[in-house]
């Protein structure tokens, strides 16, 4: 078939960078190279054993049939009772809508609402996929630089600016990926003040790494902090980060009835429904004990601290400590313009992560792809053997270069 027959919308899409790694370190692996990896952006330890026997029982006692295309009555009212819970946020069992995942959710928002040449604001660094699910459902990404001046942080005078009588959406995540940047409540107050003076924007909230802050750091929602938006605000959520239950699929969305209306419709007409096993345990992740969330994140924090530590001991490289998320997004334009053992001159963080797979056997991904040049992503959510053994094999590399 010529490529000419296919949809001319797909040219303004690129392939998860995230995907394409998975797929670099596999073939590297498959040929019989051994290759630490870094890109990983899932948890590394199981579900927890209450909730895969959740899942065994909803099996075994016949849930095994469709669903409501918004999600079983029982998940949306644990999604409820957990907003209210961990949020004190007021949300009905029917202003929820559980899809394959938190970013299906995020997809049909944008197809539901997008018309031709709408804009999204987006603050860099962002996800891999806010730009392109943008693009594909016909809107303008709009991309906003946040450096690291401002701690990877959108500001209110930025967010000011870039706004437009075509702005649609804002899109915030908080804990962010790559950077694991996380909002104060001062900082989200001052987004929802300018909000409040466009009320024709609407604010997409991506909270999906909530649980996971460190140190002083607090996780808030933007409702929490203005609640005059909850009538233009969806947030975005879901159990595979906090539950270690990527592989489960289960994301959700709470917002507006019309927003959740919109969504549902076309849930109904592509994926039916999630499947009705994930939901019984994802009910169970979010009614039952918490205490495996907290043990995860103590151990992501220690994690952390090992990565960082042993990173800022290589010259060459500046890795800020990251308050939320399990990622660090380490400075390495002190690797750039150098030459390698080969005689090849890295001219982008693109070929610093191309040289760290390829020479040290090392997987990371590069901050271009989060709209970042200068930088690499590196997942802590992997064993501090392999965050040693990486630590160690960057370095001899970064020491190999003139």
């Amino acid at each position: 078939m010529s490529s000419s027959y296919l949809a001319s919308r797909l040219d303004t899409v690129k392939p998860s960078p995230s995907m394409a790694a998975k797929a670099r370190v596999d073939a590297l692996r498959a040929s019989g190279k051994e290759i630490v990896d870094l890109t990983i952006g899932e948890p590394d330890f199981p579900t927890p054993l209450h909730i895969i026997a959740s899942g065994i029982a909803a099996l075994q006692s016949g849930q095994t049939r469709y669903t409501g295309s918004t999600g079983t009555p029982s998940l949306r009212s644990a999604i409820a009772k957990k907003l209210a819970r961990e949020n004190g946020l007021p949300y009905d069992p029917s202003d929820i809508v559980v899809g394959n995942g938190a970013k299906h959710i995020i997809y049909n928002a944008f197809s539901a609402t997008l018309n031709e040449g709408d804009e999204v604001i987006i603050p860099t660094p962002f996800w891999v996929s806010y730009p392109d699910m943008v693009a594909i459902n016909g809107g303008m990404p709009v991309i906003v630089k946040c450096d690291a001046s401002t701690g990877f942080k959108l500001t209110a005078a930025a967010l000011e600016k870039a706004i437009t009588p075509r702005t649609k959406w804002l899109v915030l995540n908080t804990p962010n990926n790559p950077t694991g940047a996380v909002y104060t409540a001062e900082e989200l107050a001052s987004l929802c003040e300018v909000l409040n003076g466009h009320p024709d924007v609407w604010l997409m909230t991506d909270e999906i790494y909530e649980h996971f802050v460190y140190g002083e750091a607090t996780h808030v929602s933007p409702l929490q902090i203005d609640p005059r938006l909850i009538g233009r605000t969806l947030i975005v959520n879901g159990v595979s980060k906090a539950y270690a239950m990527t592989g489960w699929r289960i994301g959700y969305g709470a917002g507006p009835g019309v927003l959740m209306k919109a969504i549902s419709l076309l849930l109904s007409q592509s994926t039916t429904c999630p499947s009705a096993i994930s939901q019984a345990a994802a009910t169970e992740a979010l009614n039952g004990p918490q205490q495996c969330v907290r043990e995860a994140t103590a151990l992501f924090k220690d994690r952390r601290d090992s990565m960082v530590r042993l990173l800022n001991e290589i010259p060459g490289i500046d890795c800020t400590l990251p308050d939320g998320a399990f990622y660090v997004f380490p400075n390495v334009s002190g690797a750039i313009g150098k030459t390698t053992p080969s005689g090849t001159r890295l001219g982008s963080d693109i070929d610093v992560m191309m040289y760290l797979l390829e020479m040290a056997g090392v997987a990371t991904i590069d901050g271009s792809s989060y709209g970042q040049p200068g930088y690499l992503r590196m997942s802590f959510a992997t064993s501090f053997e392999q965050i040693e053994q990486g630590c160690a094999q960057i370095a001899t590399a970064f020491a190999q270069l003139r």
